[in-house]
């Protein structure tokens, strides 16, 4: 029996998707899931606000980032929404018009969670690297820890991995270290 030739999915095809479920664009098939539960969303923003201070707005620390929650991505034919994405601000001076992103972030997070894990791990890590993000970030509520990994030839290279209430200071972050702790709900 031969496959049969499958449509890819177009942005049509993702704006279609009930409003409660995220869409993505993966190697041209649509993927959906779930909204993130609340723990996922807690250490997903709870990153945000730690980074976003000293990375964003200067506030104790370097500034130079954007640092968005949930950007869409649009990287060649994949449409990708992370949980977190930074951009350095002098590759990506001001934000674009569009609700969407043409630039490759510099830093991307993504909170694991049952629903993500298969794809954040897989095919969004390979798409990220194909097109330049040079720092990946995987948060695991449920495990309480951090996995930092930047691009390095032939792929991804996992720095270190954070646990529990440790203190981190990864790139590209190092200049403003915190409690991992800080991200888990008690």
């Amino acid at each position: 029996m031969q496959d049969r030739p499958t449509a890819r999915a177009t942005y049509e095809d993702l704006r279609a998707v009930p409003p409660h479920l995220v869409a993505e664009i993966l190697g041209g098939a649509l993927t959906t899931h779930p909204r993130p539960g609340p723990r996922h969303v807690l250490a997903g923003s709870g990153l945000g606000v730690v980074l976003g201070g000293p990375f964003q707005l200067g506030a104790g620390g370097p500034g130079g980032w954007w640092i968005l929650d949930e950007p869409e991505l649009h990287l060649g034919e994949d449409v990708l929404v992370p949980d977190l994405a930074g951009w350095r601000r002098e590759r990506l001076p001001r934000l674009p018009d569009t609700a969407w992103f043409e630039v490759a972030p510099d830093w991307v997070c993504e909170v694991i969670s049952p629903a993500t894990a298969r794809h954040d791990r897989g095919l969004k890590r390979d798409i990220y690297g194909r097109e330049g993000v040079r720092h990946l970030w995987h948060v695991d509520p449920a495990a309480r820890l951090l996995e930092v990994f930047t691009i390095a030839d032939p792929g991804w290279h996992l720095v270190r991995t954070f646990r529990e209430d440790e203190e981190v200071a990864a790139p590209p972050f190092e200049a403003a270290p915190f409690r991992l702790g800080l991200l888990w709900a008690e």
